[in-house]
């Protein structure tokens, strides 16, 4: 397992971290079996785990929180914030209102004193991101998490914040998380650079693009994989949309063939191939899938290989909707794309 400084904190990070999405009534509800898993991850040499408050209604949290009994000094442990996870108003967001309730509620289902990197899930419009910035700076201070990033933010909006920390003296975003895979290149364009240049850590979500780089989901081969059943568009292959990824697919494991490595191996390596990526976010369901993943760990791509993959998705290309569910208020909001009458 290697090992990479996390965005200029002086942390540590595994290049693997375990992504803990599927632990919980999502995917996998047997809490000793995530427990297992994630012992299993600790022992193999990963020290980073990711999961989020929203993950089952913060039962992902729960489990990874008794995983942890008695290890947790060597773990570096990351949460997120934002989405929510009840009924009402003000229970979402990145307000300061909000995030100093929902910092509270994950240490506890987390059964820990602290987050090492606790992350805004998604950019919230309707909050200055200077109130974000000062509630998450006055949580370093207060010891209750160690450093903070973003997840899933624009470069446009990443360098906002940047300019903002430094003119309100506030601490800043340390780390991005956005979805990178073989399959989804786009933050080839700016994100990477923007993150490069600003000297941020990087946690690539979603290596295995859903699940489409596994291995599982070839031509007719797709329907009864678990992923396929949670969110059936993105694997029919009968949907012009999907041609690309299929074909894709193809190439790729036709490449992983050539070169002797399993189709997830080759996913993962490429994505910790690029020099802006300090760790790739992987999330099993069950032991098999997590021995598989750590079967690749060692892997490293020669120029040649990433050549070749380079020819079959060029990069900054997505061949699919990488934020799924997830749209930003400019694209929801009608009223944020089209003048008012009277003004057209």
């Amino acid at each position: 397992m290697r090992y990479r400084v996390l965005g200029g904190t002086g942390i540590e990070v595994s290049h693997h971290c375990l992504g803990a999405m599927m632990f919980g009534d999502v995917a996998n509800s047997d809490h000793d079996e995530g427990v297992r898993i994630i012992h299993r991850a600790l022992d193999a040499g990963i020290n980073f785990v990711d999961t989020a408050d929203m993950y089952s209604a913060g039962e992902s949290e729960e489990i990874v929180g008794k995983a942890l009994a008695g290890r947790r000094d060597d773990v570096v442990l990351a949460t997120k914030v934002h989405f929510p996870l009840g009924e009402g108003r003000n229970r979402s967001g990145n307000s300061r209102r909000y995030i100093v309730r929902a910092v509270e509620d994950s240490l506890r289902r987390l059964d820990t004193d602290w987050i090492d990197l606790y992350q805004v899930h998604r950019p919230d419009y309707t909050t200055d991101v200077e109130e974000t910035l000062s509630v998450l700076t006055d949580l370093v201070r207060d010891g209750k998490i160690r450093a903070f990033g973003c997840s899933t933010f624009p470069a446009e909006e990443i360098v906002e914040a940047h300019h903002v920390a430094l003119d309100r003296g506030l601490m800043r975003f340390r780390t991005e998380q956005p979805p990178y895979s073989m399959l989804a290149r786009g933050i080839e364009r700016s994100v990477l650079p923007t993150a490069q240049r600003l000297g941020m850590g990087v946690l690539v979500w979603s290596p295995l693009a859903s699940g489409f780089l596994s291995g599982k989901h070839r031509r007719g081969a797709s329907a009864e994989a678990f992923r396929a059943t949670l969110t059936p568009d993105r694997f029919d292959e009968s949907l012009p949309k999907n041609a690309a990824k299929f074909d894709a697919v193809e190439q790729f494991a036709k490449l992983a063939d050539e070169i002797g490595v399993s189709l997830p191996a080759l996913a993962i390596a490429f994505v910790t191939s690029h020099p802006a990526v300090t760790s790739a976010i992987t999330g099993p369901r069950t032991m098999e899938h997590l021995e598989s993943l750590l079967e690749g760990a060692s892997l490293v791509l020669t120029d040649d290989v990433l050549d070749r993959i380079d020819e079959i998705v060029p990069p900054g290309t997505d061949t699919y909707d990488v934020n799924g569910f997830w749209k930003p208020a400019s694209l929801l909001d009608v009223h944020q794309r089209r003048r008012p009458l009277d003004q057209r």
